[in-house]
């Protein structure tokens, strides 16, 4: 069963791919073996693979421990694309389609079977399991089960009742981002017996690493000079807290840079109405907080920018290692202040526990000297993670002199050392490597002449297409289809299906599903189609709301009609007051609270708005004092100009 035909054979079909990635075909091997085996892969390295294709070969289900239901969801769906029998149980679902799901496993009909830990430790879980004919058990995501780890989450530590209840069966684990002291901790909590070990290196040459210490002034500037370098391309872009997401989308919209938010506080179906504009290259720039992207399989995303310092160098390396998943060029970019560390510290002092708060202070003094060293980035990070580079300097971060061209007309920090500015000459199609899905094939019956460069055209075009699909489908964009498939459907424009099932990423049930659609599509290309133009420029933040201020709307309406919390709202009303675009309405104000305002401006002035709230009774607001404040400037500037 193991042969290397049959894992060959299924890779092929199933996954469109000729050959493995590293290691990839070790653990597969290990686990259709029945060994428990522990890997330590980075992002976009292949893990989900590795569970996956033993659970087809061995015909048996595997049960995959995974912390987010989004990404249990798309995983699902992702496989039934693939036409491999898949499901997810989680708490959206209704009782009957759980119990659906349930009778189903109970059958043997899924190959893998998705469970959030907080359902497996429920309590008719254990004795429903124990009638699944089960392979082997997968636990994704696995460092949040060591309270060493940095995303430790409690209800990880009922999964060691995975060997006490099913003794025989082997177990998997994954993760990304485990330190040596990490991977210690999660073969004791599982009670792994003689586990195989899989740990690739942490060197991901193909990314950028730039660290960037800047002003709170210039910072937003830095960040509209960077997304203009990165015009086209899919960027994430972290910050700090939800004001800050929403402050930022607002700012850059005004900059006339389409963005889109994405936090814990706005509904759930927006939040999955943005990811998908995202993922499906509606929009390209997505500002979130860290609640966005664990699980997130978007290959093709050139830029990852943190607008302040991560909590660890394991939480900066998991986000960072979104960028670039394709294997090609990509930057990850930390604009940090002086002031974040302020705000690390007040989060980590509300820790309760004593011990967690102790290892939290020391991750953030591990990301401090980070950002302050000299040194190569890269080799820190391998370090970090227990790997001992042979290397000294990588060539490919912003202290081994490589530093984008959008930053070379910032002045250098004066503790930045002098490091040459140049711009990256990496191709934007490098040779395959560990990270990407193979590209080229030289297999036999690959056709000659197919064209070597991508017609942006013909790219933009297959997009749009895969776009309507996505939308009739009901799924995610690159579920449809990977970026790396596309780009190989326009350098190949295979013309009949044998043609078509020997692009990398196309397996026989995509080609059976899309096959004839993709080759009309081809061909109505060649004919003279082209995608739709883009729609123009929708009204800026400031305009929208000044609209709908016009409109008599209030800010909760404008806060729902525009999807932004109320305080954004305030912050683009206050502007609108202060350049004089709009009159202070007394209705927006709390009763009684603008001659207390205004008497406290006159003693503390108008520069700090904590000053202020200082010395107005608690229920003035800073909403309140934004709105006043802003009246007041708008004045002064008219008594200015009059004089």
């Amino acid at each position: 069963m193991s042969d290397v035909p049959n894992l060959a054979e299924a890779l092929r079909r199933y996954w469109g791919y000729h050959e493995f990635r590293p290691k990839q075909e070790n653990v597969i091997r290990s686990l259709l073996a029945a060994h428990d085996t522990c890997v330590v892969m980075p992002t976009g390295g292949g893990k989900s693979l590795c569970y996956q294709l033993p659970a087809v070969i061995s015909g048996k289900t595997a049960v995959v421990v995974s912390p987010l239901i989004a990404l249990m969801q798309d995983q699902a769906a992702q496989l039934a694309q693939m036409g491999i029998p898949a499901a997810a149980i989680n708490s959206f679902q209704s009782s009957a389609e759980r119990r659906q799901v349930m009778e189903k496993a109970a059958r043997g009909e899924y190959r893998l079977l998705y469970l959030s830990p907080e359902r497996l430790a429920a309590g008719n879980t254990f004795e429903w399991l124990s009638k699944v004919p089960v392979g082997f058990f997968a636990v994704d995501e696995a460092h949040c089960i060591s309270e060493w780890g940095h995303e430790f989450r409690p209800e990880y530590r009922q999964l060691s009742r995975l060997r006490t209840n099913f003794p025989k069966f082997p177990i998997a684990a994954f993760t990304a981002s485990a330190t040596r002291q990490v991977r210690h901790d999660i073969l004791k909590q599982l009670q792994m017996r003689d586990p195989d070990l899989y740990i690739a290196s942490f060197h991901r040459k193909n990314l950028s690493y730039v660290v960037h210490e800047c002003e709170a002034r210039t910072q937003m500037e830095l960040l509209v000079r960077a997304l203009r370098h990165y015009a086209g391309e899919s960027v994430i872009v972290y910050s700090p807290t939800i004001r800050r997401v929403e402050e930022t989308v607002e700012y850059l919209e005004e900059n006339g840079i389409a963005a889109i938010p994405y936090h814990a506080k706005m509904e759930s179906s927006l939040r999955q109405q943005n990811q998908e504009r995202w993922m499906s290259d509606e929009v390209r720039v997505l500002v979130g907080t860290i609640a966005f992207g664990l699980g997130i399989n978007k290959p093709a995303v050139r830029a990852v920018i943190h607008l302040s310092l991560p909590k660890s160098i394991e939480q900066y390396y998991q986000e960072a290692g979104r960028a670039g998943r394709d294997g090609r060029p990509a930057d990850c970019v930390l604009l940090w202040q002086k002031q974040d560390h302020v705000l690390l510290s007040y989060f980590i002092k509300e820790i309760v526990d004593d011990a967690e708060r102790e290892r939290a202070f020391e991750r953030k003094r591990v990301i401090g000297r980070f950002v302050d060293s000299h040194g190569c980035r890269h080799r820190q990070i391998c370090l970090h993670f227990g790997e001992n580079p042979k290397w000294e300097s990588c060539g490919n971060c912003d202290n081994c002199a490589v530093r984008p061209e959008w930053l070379s007309k910032e002045i250098a920090h004066p503790a930045t050392p002098e490091v040459a500015v140049r711009k990256r000459s990496l191709p934007r199609t490098s040779s395959p490597s560990f990270y990407e899905p193979l590209l080229t094939s030289d297999k036999p019956g690959a056709w000659d002449e197919a064209p070597a460069e991508v017609d942006p055209l013909l790219a933009e075009y297959l997009r749009e297409w895969r776009r309507n699909m996505a939308r009739e489908n009901k799924v995610p964009a690159y579920i449809i289809l990977h970026d790396s498939t596309l780009e190989e459907l326009c350098r190949r424009r295979p013309s009949n299906f044998a043609q078509l099932k020997q692009v990398p990423g196309i397996g026989e049930k995509k080609a059976d599903v899309y096959g004839a659609e993709i080759l009309q599509a081809l061909r109505n290309f060649g004919d003279g189609a082209r995608a739709a133009p883009t729609a123009a420029r929708e009204a800026g933040p400031a305009e929208q709301t000044l609209r709908l201020l016009n409109e008599g709307c209030k800010f909760e309406e404008i806060a729902r009609i525009r999807a932004r919390q109320i305080s954004t709202v305030v912050c683009t009303v206050a502007s609108l007051i202060e350049t004089g675009q709009v009159k202070l309405d007394a209705k927006w104000i709390s009763p009684d609270a603008q001659p207390l305002i205004e008497a406290a401006c006159i003693d503390k002035g108008i520069e700090r708005l904590k000053d202020i709230k200082d010395a107005v009774p608690p229920y003035v607001s800073f909403d309140d004092i934004r709105l006043v404040v802003a009246h007041l400037r708008a004045e002064n500037r008219v008594r200015a100009k009059s004089a």
